[in-house]
């Protein structure tokens, strides 16, 4: 084998402790879970005794869980940009808790899936624990503190009250699941089971490393059998062990399932298995777990790049932060399964979570789609960096931020983290970190006094700064950071996003990935390779831009790239009014824009056409900076074309139009109304877009893409619209929700009196709900809207809307949901519940 390929191969488990709708489940990992998301009450601003089972809570808001508050707030240009223009603060939680129906030697544990941030946990007015990083889940033993013959009170405080600690939109509270979970005095320890493949001899075998605790102050004999069912129910493995377990101990147990020929999880089938684990003492069962889990292979090459099972492949990624537009933080599975399926129907097969952990709910929707995940834990270790306060780039930094609890808690935060989400199959590396080797911000290093030519892509903020700290820092850093996640995961690579790769060059920082991601650092990826020739490289984030692709198409050793980004995100706005990023390739509502289609011509495997439109000396226009800074470094003029051009077809008549159209076919042509007035072109490989400027004139525009024989293999039509006539549901026939856990997602298009859609229309819908259900919000995508987003009316944008629509109710219900418009026809739709 070449010193240069490494090859990693891993099974994913999902626990099923309770089996739910949808496969709903704490990721916890033993005992039996309830989730505890109803009846919250919930108060913003400190309160003293706030913790005391006896505090009036009479006038608190009633909640249920997540609930992110910031995103309920008004939109300010008071606040800080970095964050979206939206309020932290401290907030309070509380719920009473009956726990019975456990025998007296049972354990009792709270597992929060993720609180934003500096929380503080109290049961019956007695502190149970703190943990300050807003993304980790954690979990507490609370049975010490309970009262288990009546009513208890748990309590947390939430303190973002240093609300520009980030470069992005966090969201504050409770904004993830939580959890009951009990547990016998043997069980499993949290997230103590491992499961892995190792591939030998033409049969795989799933290896388990399982960690047993035996809490009670018996010595007791356990019995471990572990199984292993196929998609179609039926077992196909299974081993046991018997065990002595000592009294106060814990055991580490080795197994291995053997599997011939098992199917393999793969992007186009995401082949899942079940792992079942079940803990007995004599015949009684007093733990058990049910994991989903794969077989797969992972190969990483200086050379060649990158394959899954065998099978050379580029990466084709999008960075993502986690929030919902409208939702902010809010995690609901809904809505995430319709945008990473959206995101698969562009062409994507990868996604990085940008720059921390997501909701374990994600993981699971990855591995379920067929989605490969660079799961990433932090953007900043021992010194903050800039968060703009006043606009991206523009005005005096702030600098708060997580740096302040890392030497204290980035280890374990990391541990957690691989730990809780080392079984998922979806996830392929892991990053120890995103641009903490920013040039000067913090760190520095002599190599600054350079210039452009040194590498360098970002601003280097004034050369060598002898005062700030020292960038050789970085590698003592990340080898500790490195050797954390391979004490708990030796079947992945461990990577991190490089920012000044010309300085982290100069200290031992990229020695200690095993694959290196260049953020925006396209020049280097020749002069590196012949440089460090045993360096797998790929870019970590990248912009849009056509050069950027081809420099992963046409570089066998480069194996994927990451776009910034793959969803527009609140925070890291523009100066006001910007309520966030908008370089998606989806918006906030998680329609596909313009540049989704100009990538789907990139990276989809069929045909694909697309036509978009612009004046040509206004250009076409896009609302965020990054296009700006995009159009900037690929020194474009108003003769390039777009990629950001909407299928709008209303001009005045005769006025110079440009027509683009985004295709991976041989050659197209362009028609009006079924005559050619474009004349028939070759797919362009200098730009990827193809282009025609026409005078306009009303009615039909279509191009059509041909095969190089003339083939007629895909058309792409827009139609000029009249007057706004309607609204339109346009998911109508598929509008179902899950009646305890479910969010309904309702698409309303305005449309004209011939059924077009009406793209230039921002009319005012209000949304109204009879039956068991509740609306979250509305969200048209429009980033310079900073209206009210708390009530049920918003204006669309280019034309349409999404409605999230939360289920109350029990299988069976319906909810009738109508929207409304002056002057418009309204639409209704109806959600069953099931």
């Amino acid at each position: 084998m070449k010193k240069s390929i490494r090859h990693f191969a891993v099974a994913f488990v999902l626990i099923l402790l309770h089996i739910l709708p949808k496969a709903l489940s704490a990721q916890l990992g033993f005992g039996k879970a309830v989730q505890i998301n109803a009846d919250w009450s919930f108060h913003l601003g400190d309160l003293k005794d706030a913790n005391l089972p006896e505090f009036n809570t009479r006038n608190w808001k009633s909640v249920n869980l997540p609930y992110d508050w910031s995103v309920k707030g008004p939109l300010s240009p008071s606040l800080a940009s970095a964050t979206g223009y939206l309020p932290g603060g401290i907030g309070w939680y509380r719920k009473k808790l009956l726990v019975n129906n456990q025998s007296a030697d049972d354990k009792v544990y709270l597992y929060f899936e993720g609180i934003y941030n500096r929380s503080e946990v109290y049961i019956n007015g007695q502190l149970v624990g703190k943990r300050p990083n807003g993304y980790i889940s954690f979990a507490y033993d609370i049975t010490p503190y309970l009262n288990t013959d009546g009513e208890n009170t748990i309590a947390v405080k939430v303190d973002h009250s240093q609300f520009a600690d980030s470069r992005w939109y966090t969201g504050s509270g409770i904004y993830r699941d939580v959890w009951l979970v009990t547990a016998k005095p043997v069980h499993f320890d949290q997230w103590g089971i491992q499961a892995y493949p190792v591939l030998k001899n033409g049969k795989e075998q799933l290896y388990t490393c399982t960690r047993l605790k035996n809490d009670s102050k018996v010595a007791t004999k356990v019995t471990l059998l572990q199984e292993l069912i196929d998609r179609e129910g039926n077992l196909v493995a299974k081993q046991t062990r018997n065990i002595h377990m000592n009294a106060e101990s814990a055991k580490d147990v080795q197994l291995a399932l053997s599997v011939k020929a098992p199917n393999l999880w793969q992007l186009e089938d995401p082949y899942l298995y079940q792992l079942r684990s079940t803990i007995c003492i004599g015949n009684q069962i007093v733990d058990q777990s049910i994991f989903k889990t794969g077989f797969r292979t992972l190969t990483f090459d200086a050379d060649r790049g990158f394959a899954l099972n065998g099978k050379w492949m580029k990466v084709k990624g999008v960075c993502l932060h986690h929030d919902a537009g409208v939702l902010g933080a809010e995690m609901y599975a809904d809505v995430w399964r319709r945008r990473l399926l959206k995101l698969k129907e562009i062409g994507v097969n990868a996604v990085r979570t940008s720059h921390n952990p997501q909701a374990s709910t994600f993981y699971d929707l990855c591995d379920e789609v067929g989605l490969l995940v660079l799961n990433e834990a932090f953007d900043e270790w021992e010194y903050p960096k800039r968060k703009w306060l006043t606009g991206w780039n523009h005005g005096t930094p702030g600098y708060q931020g997580s740096y302040d609890f890392f030497a204290e808690w980035g280890e374990r935060d990391l541990e957690d983290m691989v730990k809780r989400d080392r079984n998922h199959i979806s996830i392929f590396a892991w990053s120890i970190g995103n641009e903490v080797d920013y040039p000067n911000d913090p760190y520095s290093h002599p190599v600054l006094d350079g210039n452009q030519g040194g590498g360098f892509t970002q601003p280097i903020f004034g050369g060598y700064q002898k005062n700030a700290p020292d960038a050789m820092r970085l590698g003592h850093i990340a080898q500790k950071l490195a050797s954390v996640v391979r004490a708990h995961d030796p079947s992945r690579p461990v990577t991190a996003g490089l920012a000044g790769v010309a300085m982290s060059n100069e200290t031992a920082y990229p020695g200690t990935l095993d694959i290196a991601g260049y953020n925006y650092t396209e020049s280097r990826y020749q002069q590196d390779h012949k440089q460090y020739p045993q360096r797998v490289i790929y870019g970590s984030e990248n912009r849009h831009d056509f050069d950027a692709w081809k420099a992963v198409k046409n570089n066998e050793h480069i194996f994927g790239q990451f776009l910034w980004t793959g969803i527009d995100y609140l925070g890291e706005s523009g100066r006001w009014p910007s309520r966030g990023f908008y370089s998606g390739l989806l918006d906030f509502a998680g329609f596909i824009k313009p540049r989704g289609y100009f990538r789907q011509a990139l990276w989809s495997g069929r045909p694909v056409t697309y036509l978009g439109t612009y004046p040509i000396k206004s250009r076409s226009q896009s609302t965020d900076v990054w296009s700006a800074l995009e159009a900037e470094r690929s020194n474009k003029t108003d003769e390039a074309p777009s990629m950001d051009a909407w299928p709008i077809w209303n001009y005045d008549l005769g006025q110079s139009i440009r027509v683009v159209c985004y295709t991976n076919t041989a050659k197209v042509r362009l028609e009006l109304n079924g005559k050619i007035v474009g004349e028939e072109k070759p797919y362009n490989n200098q730009q990827g877009i193809i282009s025609w400027d026409i005078p306009y004139a009303p009615g039909a525009l279509e191009v059509v893409g041909m095969s190089t024989d003339g083939s007629i293999i895909s058309r792409y039509r827009i139609q000029t619209s009249k007057r706004p006539y309607a609204l339109r549901v346009l998911n109508s026939s598929s509008l179902q929700a899950d009646a305890k856990h479910g969010v309904a997602q309702i698409e309303v298009q305005v449309i004209d009196e011939d059924g077009n859609p009406v793209i230039l229309s921002d009319n005012e819908v209000t949304c109204e709900l009879s039956g068991p259900g509740h609306l979250l919000g509305l969200e048209a995508g429009n980033n310079q809207d900073m209206g009210d987003y708390t009530d049920n009316k918003q204006r669309v944008y280019h034309g349409r809307l999404i409605a999230y629509i939360k289920s109350d109710g029990q299988p069976g219900d319906a909810i009738t949901v109508r929207l409304s418009s002056p002057l418009l026809k309204a639409a209704e739709a109806k959600v069953t519940l099931y």
